[in-house]
């Protein structure tokens, strides 16, 4: 084969690359606004549904997702990243409001929480969203593992009193899970401090604009 047959050769197996290449992207692209669409109706309906059970028992208007706020850090809400909020209303009035925080001190790190509190100020769900817990015990946070969450519900600052909002162990009010007094601590801190901070800033996290930082 003479040099400039190769080069030929060559120059024709690059354009070949280059065609099944730029068919691939089209294809690719083409897929992805295919699904675009598809992908973001799923993840707004998984967000709803991890978002209901954080209010049963009150009534709401509208998507859970509609309305919300981002808290940036620092702050003194669980965790050091910036915090959403998801307001709740019925009536033009707000009802409830859902922060999704980071209990910074779990036995085997960070346990993400949702802590749905009315606008009277009482707990009325606490789930966990992630976590790394230990099996069998830790994990027992886990509203499908054990009813333990439950404890917190329709409590407040002030029942108990704010100095009682801490495990038996270290002389509170709360019962630990058993073996696991550790995760325990960094729940009912965080649900406190969730608390405190809803007593001082409900007004300016309800009357900030939707999508704006509190």
């Amino acid at each position: 084969m003479t040099g400039k047959t190769k080069s030929n050769a060559v120059l024709s197996s690059a354009l070949i690359l280059a065609g099944l290449a730029a068919v691939c992207a089209a294809l690719v692209a083409m897929t992805y606004d295919l699904t675009e669409e598809r992908i973001e109706d799923n993840r707004q309906r998984f967000l709803e549904e991890s978002l209901a059970p954080m209010l049963e028992g009150i009534e709401y208007e509208g998507k859970l997702s509609d309305s919300t706020v981002s808290i940036a850090a620092p702050h003194d809400l669980p965790g050091n990243d910036d915090v959403t909020v998801y307001r709740v209303f019925a009536d033009g009035r707000p009802v409830a409001a859902i922060f999704s925080v980071s209990a910074r001190d779990g036995y085997a790190g960070i346990i993400r929480l949702l802590v749905g509190i009315s606008a009277e100020g009482t707990v009325n769900r606490v789930r966990v969203l992630e976590h790394r817990e230990t099996p069998g015990l830790g994990d027992r946070i886990e509203s499908t593992k054990s009813d333990w969450m439950e404890h917190f519900n329709g409590r407040s600052i002030g029942d108990p009193s704010l100095e009682d909002w801490k495990i038996r162990r270290d002389g509170g009010e709360f019962d630990q899970l058993s073996g696991a007094s550790i995760t325990s601590r960094a729940v009912v801190r965080a649900v406190r401090e969730t608390l405190v901070y809803f007593e001082a800033n409900a007004e300016t996290v309800f009357a900030a604009p939707a999508g704006d930082e509190a």
